[in-house]
């Protein structure tokens, strides 16, 4: 009997284990989704609540961005101190009580501060989360789930901006969609205390940290940066441009970004199947002209009937670039480090961080039409970017493969 229970149980955990530290690292994203892509739709409640400019509010949600930089600042280093599962833990303990603690808080000095250390937290455990995720699956999944877990940002962006929409326009508390994230939380949590995660420590011996990052690597990182920093400048802004420009109503003002998402999260399913059969350096060609072109129809078509559907169309056509661009930067070194994935999500954090006060300060020096044609630019300087460092890997690849013949 003794000899049976050692012969299954490995199996059934093995088994149940991979299972649980995914569907953590999928969560992790949906959370950290949850919390940025209302901005825009409780921007305008918030200034109704507090009395404050929209400006001042949006620029006041750099407190949660510049905690996910900081967050991804950390994590180049605390994972070689602390013990992965605890950490873990500990930062989706801390989140799912401060986004409770919004709930009952009416003063704007003091939400600010719990934003900042929610992103602190979530931007922590997003790159714990890439790691798992790096470490768990081969070269040949990786990519594909990789892009999976953009399909779970998606997924929290369509899901949660249409929370945000329905309790806004019922005259709900600003923070009921965070609270929806609370529940994704401690949800993650009940899986941690029940999961065995990969070790995030350096072995002895090990040159994986050492590798040096080539110029193609560089371009992948600040490509990254663009991404997040042109997608938050059209994304948030989008819906007060369509009640300015358009005369749209709120609700359905709102709901661009849900469609955004909807057509990402579709496209997403699609990549993680199209990816596998003409790899990565391909499609983030692909995924870089449809990606820019398509946001060009947000600040060129002018009515917002017709603006519902190509949000949807250019979310679609997004094609899950930015996973697109990670994947394509961690096939560049022979084994992707803990240190790898936490800079490129360092660098992807970094557009967000800045986005806030960025982005409302252009808009206070010109008009919410013209932060959306600013995003196409960043797209247009990303896919420049990114091809740029294809044809060097590319060159790179030829190189190596000839130096192996010769020898």
């Amino acid at each position: 009997m003794a000899n049976s229970n050692q012969v299954i149980k490995p199996k059934i955990n093995l088994l149940n284990n991979k299972f649980r530290i995914t569907f953590v690292s999928f969560l992790a994203y949906f959370a950290m989704s949850g919390m940025l892509a209302p901005i825009g739709i409780i921007s305008g409640p918030m200034s109704d609540a507090f009395n404050l400019p929209i400006t001042e509010i949006t620029a006041g949600f750099s407190w949660l961005t510049f905690g996910i930089l900081a967050g991804a600042i950390s994590a180049l280093f605390v994972f070689n101190w602390v013990q992965l599962k605890k950490l873990m833990i500990i930062l989706y303990c801390a989140i799912s009580a401060s986004l409770i603690a919004l709930f009952f808080q009416e003063q704007i000095a003091l939400i600010w501060p719990i934003l900042g250390l929610v992103g602190l937290c979530a931007g922590t455990g997003l790159a714990g989360s890439a790691f798992i995720i790096s470490r768990t699956y081969d070269d040949n999944q990786r990519a594909s789930m990789l892009v999976i877990t953009d399909g779970w940002f998606s997924l929290a962006g369509i899901v949660c901006s249409w929370i945000a929409i329905y309790l806004v326009s019922r005259n709900f508390h600003w923070s009921g969609s965070y609270q929806f994230v609370a529940l994704v939380a401690l949800i993650m949590l009940l899986l941690l205390f029940f999961s065995q995660l990969p070790n995030s420590k350096n072995e002895p011996g090990d040159s994986v940290n050492t590798e040096t990052w080539s110029l193609k690597v560089w371009l992948c990182i600040f490509a990254l940066f663009l991404f997040t920093l042109g997608q938050n400048s059209i994304l948030w802004w989008l819906p007060t441009y369509a009640e300015q420009y358009l005369n749209a109503p709120r609700d359905q003002a709102g709901s661009l970004v849900g469609q955004f998402w909807s057509g990402m999260f579709a496209a997403q399913l699609f990549v993680a199947w199209w990816v596998l059969k003409i790899g990565v350096q391909r499609l983030v060609i692909i995924a870089g002209i449809t990606t820019a072109t398509g946001s060009i129809f947000m600040w060129v078509y002018p009515e917002i009937d017709g603006l519902v559907i190509l949000a949807l169309l250019w979310g679609f056509a997004n094609l899950g670039l930015l996973k697109l661009v990670l994947s394509l930067a961690t096939q560049m070194l022979k084994l992707p480090s803990a240190r790898l994935v936490s800079g490129l999500l360092l660098s992807a954090s970094l557009g967000t961080a800045v986005s806030p006060w960025l982005t409302s300060q252009i808009v206070e020096a010109s008009n919410t039409r013209f932060i959306i044609q600013f995003g196409t630019l960043c797209y247009i300087v990303l896919f420049c970017l990114v091809f740029w460092a294809t044809r060097l890997h590319q060159a790179d690849l030829i190189t190596n493969e000839a130096m192996t013949r010769s020898s």
